[in-house]
């Protein structure tokens, strides 16, 4: 019931289409671009909410005040100190995937919505290290569309591997497509 009200509001309010030509796998670490707008994580989130399952995404740990903490906790938010340099976000989600039966990360690898030609890596770390796939997603506001077009285990070829994902997004058009840079 819940997954109908939210594939109503993302198809037939918003106008959205969902492209999944994969399984999304219980453990995975999901690759989300372009993003450029904040817009993203809402239309996100509600794509996802019509589909199953809880996904986590990294945000912030500013956000995570009263009463807004614990919303973002329930939708799936995990806390980000980036000012904290003796723990390692890579090896606390690979943690959290071990001891965890079903987890999916959502990551946008740019790490911001300004224009990034340098892609963070983190994301990719945490599949390798996890040993989990990497599912590559896609946000076309020029469609109205979000996908799930293929999953891959990192190989530990890193320069190879990021190629391949960043010619994967080759051609999907973000809110703002001159923020979006591979």
């Amino acid at each position: 019931m819940v997954q109908r009200f939210w594939k109503f509001i993302y198809c037939r309010l918003l106008g959205w289409k969902s492209d999944l030509q994969v399984e999304i796998p219980d453990k995975c670490v999901v690759c989300v671009a372009p993003h450029t707008s904040n817009w993203d994580f809402i239309i996100g989130k509600i794509f996802y909410s019509s589909l199953k399952g809880k996904i986590h995404f990294l945000m912030k740990k500013e956000w995570f005040f009263f009463p807004l903490g614990y919303i973002f906790k329930a939708m799936g938010g995990v806390p980000v100190d980036r000012k904290n340099k003796k723990t390692s976000l890579t090896e606390q989600m690979i943690e959290r995937f071990n001891r965890s039966k079903e987890y999916r990360l959502a990551i946008s690898p740019e790490g911001t919505r300004k224009k990034n030609t340098q892609w963070k890596t983190g994301f990719y770390y945490i599949a390798l290290g996890a040993k989990v796939p990497i599912s590559l997603a896609h946000i076309d506001y020029e469609k109205k569309e979000i996908g799930l077009s293929l999953n891959f285990l990192p190989t530990g070829n890193v320069e190879d591997d990021m190629e391949k994902i960043k010619n994967f997004y080759v051609g999907f058009k973000g809110k703002y497509p001159e923020n979006f840079s591979l």
